[in-house]
């Protein structure tokens, strides 16, 4: 686990010492070795820099930039099955000089190419220069766990796992690209492949670049989706006979995250998800796992469970109880360690158990992604709700609601209104085509109306960057194309980049059972029944782990890991609302319809805001803004 960075400069104006400064910016992903190296070629100059944190092989043979034949790599993440790689290599004749999967990367790429990528399991950024053939390749995992941004414009290309390491290239212009504020605002992310800057993208989940350095050329492309394996035929098999496979896989993945040379721990929230992480590891373990639970005096306070299971499965637990303040202290470090503007507010409590967990062990487990592949979000089950009551609407209904919708569209006053949305968002999906009809209305249950979006702003937004523009052909069932589009899109973009910055503001390495991809192509192929029964979400889930823990322990609703943030922002924090959501501090931004923002914040002052999120989305835009453009 580490920051890596670097650059491609075909005017050649790029020396060591900028190289250097910029892979600093990521000492606080990797505090324990530092590595820079810079290529002289004719028509370029072409730096590569790593910043270590030490999990697998603590020796200096792991230091990167590292070198084998013709190639070059720097490397973010781990790759968990890098032994059976290691010993396939050795099998066919290679020998290795090193015990780091960094090299299993390295002879991995000179024996099969780009295709080595198959053999993968892990969470990764991944890059390759092949002097001999003058390219550079570039890789993200297949979930999209770490992150890689990149830059090209002007004859210059720059990458990295934060943008603050671009940003310190002299030659990084830092322009907004303004037409990423709408999505902004309606989910509080920008979602891949765009960033906040202009000529600025992150690499999709998936994918892989590829820079012909000879012809100044540059393509990504996709390797895995886990569409595929929802397109297969759903399992023919009993509830039971899944369930097993399912334990069985599951320990397989679980196991595989403990890889390390380096103590492990697991955030515990007492939910079910990072139960079973817990009661699945401790189960098998020679010693009492560390684990980990923060709690709230305000908000939702799940300590209490976590600590009754810790308790029951014989962990090694540690709670800390924070009050506000040591919360809201966080707040005005989040710009910094996001880089661009980021909106979910619980990067408060995950750095705040990132700094718990740091004082025991260098990696933690987190349980993200189960929501996502078995069934666990209430937003699937509205989303066939809404689809049972359209198709229950007799047809020349239907043909009269389309009509009605074109006199909606100009009534630009009742857009603004959240029932008149709903409603006319439902007449809308009649008209749309049923092989889509699901991914349009999932769509529309996540976005505010484009108007009330558009009043924000100070002038025409181009809305280009749909977060869920996905194409959902194929898939049959309306709770798989749900569970599609937010593995695709809202995991990733929201999920994973809040608990890699919130892990690596720490030196913490966070790592996600869940998302071994051979545990998601397997899960994606249960029948949904065994997902959700009618009554019941993430049943086969839960019915593992009521194997290992009593059913009245998890007996309870879904709670979620956040804070009263919204109260804090009429109470101990109103500071940061006058001051960031003041006329002056968005008059200096130059970006939003000033009169209109000033009038939705009185709304919220006085609990009359209906979409409460978009002041935090504000807020969070404005602080980013003062900290980075100013």
């Amino acid at each position: 686990m580490c920051g890596i960075t670097g650059f491609i400069d075909f005017n050649k104006n790029s020396s060591k010492e900028i190289l250097s400064q910029m892979v600093k910016t990521l000492n606080h992903r990797g505090p324990d070795d530092l590595g820079v190296n810079l290529i002289d070629n004719v028509n370029y100059s072409l730096g590569l820099a790593q910043s270590r944190l030490s999990i697998i092989d603590l020796s200096n043979a792991g230091h990167q930039p590292m070198i084998f034949n013709n190639l070059t790599i720097v490397f973010n993440g781990e790759i968990y099955n890098y032994k059976e790689i290691r010993n396939e290599l050795i099998k066919s004749g290679r020998k290795f000089s090193t015990l780091t999967d960094t090299e299993v990367i390295l002879q991995s790429f000179d024996e099969w190419g780009v295709d080595c990528i198959h053999k993968f399991n892990g969470m990764f950024a991944i890059v390759i220069y092949d002097q001999q053939i003058n390219k550079l390749y570039a890789f993200r995992d297949r979930a999209g766990v770490k992150p890689f941004y990149f830059y090209t414009n002007d004859n210059l290309f720059l990458f990295g796992s934060e943008l603050k390491s671009l940003i310190k290239h002299p030659g990084f212009q830092k322009r907004i690209d303004t037409s990423v504020l709408h999505n902004y605002l309606n989910y509080g992310y920008i979602a891949a492949p765009f960033t906040i800057y202009r000529n600025t993208s992150k690499l999709m989940p998936a994918h892989y670049l590829e820079y012909d350095l000879s012809k100044n050329t540059l393509i990504t492309k996709q390797y895995w989706d886990l569409k595929d394996s929802y397109l297969k035929p759903k399992l023919s098999l009993s509830f039971n006979e899944i369930k097993n496979n399912l334990k069985s896989l599951m320990r397989s993945a679980f196991e595989y995250r403990l890889v390390s040379d380096v103590p492990v721990g697991i955030f515990l929230s007492g939910g079910y998800d990072s139960t079973l992480v817990a009661s699945l590891l401790q189960e098998n373990a020679t010693n009492k796992l560390k684990t980990f639970t923060i709690g709230f005096e305000q908000g939702n306070n799940e300590a209490p469970f976590a600590k009754e299971t810790a308790k029951y499965l014989g962990t090694d637990h540690h709670e800390y109880i924070c009050d506000s303040k040591e919360a809201q202290e966080i707040i005005t470090d989040l710009p910094y360690y996001f880089d661009e503007p980021f909106a979910d507010s619980s990067a408060i409590p995950t750095i705040l158990v990132s700094k718990l967990a740091k004082s025991e062990v260098s990696v933690a487990l987190s349980a993200d992604g189960g929501d996502e592949l078995f069934c666990g979000y209430n937003s699937y089950y509205e989303l066939n709700k809404y689809l049972s009551k359209i198709k229950s609407i007799p047809d020349f209904i239907q043909n009269g609601g389309l009509k009605l919708i074109k006199l909606l569209n100009n009534a630009d006053l009742l857009n603004d209104n959240h029932n008149f949305y709903q409603i006319k968002t439902a007449l809308t999906a009649l008209a749309v085509n049923d092989k889509n009809k699901a991914s349009f209305i999932y769509s529309a249950m996540k976005e505010k109306p484009n108007t009330y979006i558009q009043k924000f702003f100070s002038f025409n937004i181009d809305n280009k960057t749909s977060s869920f523009c996905l194409d959902t052909t194929g898939l049959q069932s309306p709770y798989d194309v749900a569970m599609y589009m937010d593995y695709t899109s809202y995991l990733p973009n929201d999920i994973l980049t809040k608990v890699d910055r919130s892990t690596m503001s720490v030196s913490l390495e966070g790592r996600e059972p869940f998302l071994d991809h051979r545990l998601a192509e397997y899960v994606a192929q249960i029948p949904i029944k065994f997902k959700y029964d009618g009554i019941t979400g993430k049943k086969i889930l839960k019915d593992i782990v009521n194997d290992y823990v009593p059913k009245s322990f998890m007996d309870r609703p879904k709670a979620g890991f956040s804070v009263p943030i919204y109260s804090w922002l009429r109470g101990d924090l109103s500071y940061l609302v006058n001051e960031y959501l003041s006329k002056e501090a968005l008059h200096i931004t130059g970006i939003f319809n000033v009169d209109f923002v000033l009038n939705e914040v009185r709304k919220f002052k006085h609990g009359r805001l209906h979409y409460q999120p978009i002041i935090w989305n504000l807020l969070m835009f404005q602080m980013w803004f003062h900290k980075w453009m100013k």
